[in-house]
């Protein structure tokens, strides 16, 4: 049967034929346009370009494909499990669909086989598989609608190859899980980044992380992105710290200097007595100047003083109608004042 529906396509080449033979393998069913099929295995380190100039490879499709992935992942994971929570679907969903995943998927199923590139900087064939069956996703499709994909999905990837199951109760997480064993033991826990470098002969970015525990060297991850090479850096760390007694004894050490030195008591306690320096004292209230006359310490109306500051070279004349050498400074008894109102009326008597 296969051999006749091959001969009707009359194809011209035989390498069209082994390619639509291969595809049949992986996917169940025989392409209608082999050109999207041709397309979602074309790597962008091969620069083909269309007679307009304009670059051809998988990249389009592989955006087409994550998107269709998530949806058909997510309505499988969605039916499977009936009663489980939003975050327990999400997480589901995730590791179905991670580069991990999918880039096993492809080299297991030989689709990372037929990936046409210029062999070079291929050392993470998981990462170029996993782009490439986000890239066939998109292919079928364009050429057999949503329903195949899903078909292709459940009939070939998870009846066949993956246990739907133990993909979800099982935990890849380790940075998560790194962190989780420091919060407990309230260790400091740090990433940092060593590099950032380019692929020799490739434009594949390449990260490198080390994890920090308590100031102390934990071990370097490599990934062709920041979050594979933090898990990695994380799983390499979690591996040490059960093996090497002595690198988790060196981090609560490091840890044990940390806690002393930040509970160190503190000698000088802070005083709390209120200070009401913003009164001021009758006793230290500074003389200063009115129009009335000059104040002294004592409060008191000091007018032989004002009379040292005036200026003597004051152009003006004293009036002999407004003479003031008869007033005395300072406060007067009563005595003295009824003295002084009994002469001024018996000088105004005298007068008249």
């Amino acid at each position: 049967m296969q051999s006749n529906f091959i001969d009707r396509l009359k194809l011209p080449f035989r390498k069209e034929k082994e390619l639509l033979l291969s595809l049949y393998k992986i996917l169940g069913f025989y392409p209608h346009e082999l050109s999207y099929y041709k397309q979602a295995l074309m790597h962008k380190s091969v620069m083909h370009r269309n007679s307009k100039g304009k670059p051809i490879n998988n990249e389009r499709l592989e955006f087409l494909g994550d998107a269709i992935l998530d949806a058909i992942v997510g309505d499988i994971v969605y039916q499977h499990f009936p009663g489980k929570k939003e975050g327990f679907l999400t997480n589901t969903r995730s590791k179905l669909v991670q580069r991990d995943t999918l880039g096993k998927l492809a080299n297991e199923m030989g689709l990372t086989e037929l990936v046409i590139s210029n062999g070079k900087g291929l050392a993470h064939n998981s990462y170029m598989g996993g782009n490439a069956f986000e890239a066939l996703v998109g292919a079928v499709y364009l050429d057999r609608g949503y329903d195949a994909c899903m078909m292709f999905m459940q009939k070939r990837i998870l009846a066949q190859m993956i246990n739907i199951d133990k993909v979800a109760y099982k935990e890849v997480n380790f940075k998560s899980k790194l962190i989780e064993w420091t919060q407990k033991n309230r260790v400091n826990l740090d990433f940092q980044l060593v590099s950032q470098s380019k692929e020799p002969d490739s434009s594949s970015p390449v990260f490198k992380f080390k994890v920090m525990l308590e100031g102390v060297e934990g071990c370097e991850g490599t990934g062709y992105s920041k979050k594979e090479s933090q898990q990695n850096a994380a799983k390499l760390t979690l591996e040490k710290l059960k093996k090497d007694p002595a690198f988790i004894d060196s981090v609560f050490a490091a840890k044990t200097d940390r806690t002393k030195m930040e509970e160190e008591p503190v000698l000088n306690v802070p005083d709390t007595e209120e200070k009401d320096d913003f009164i001021i004292s009758q006793s230290e209230k500074p003389a200063r100047s009115e129009q009335s006359g000059i104040f002294d310490n004592a409060g008191h109306t000091d007018y032989s003083e004002r009379s040292r500051h005036s200026d003597d070279t004051d152009p003006s004349p004293a009036s002999d109608d407004f003479d003031l050498s008869d007033i005395k400074g300072g406060p007067m008894s009563r005595e003295e004042i009824i003295a002084a109102a009994e002469a001024a009326a018996f000088a105004g008597q005298k007068e008249n």
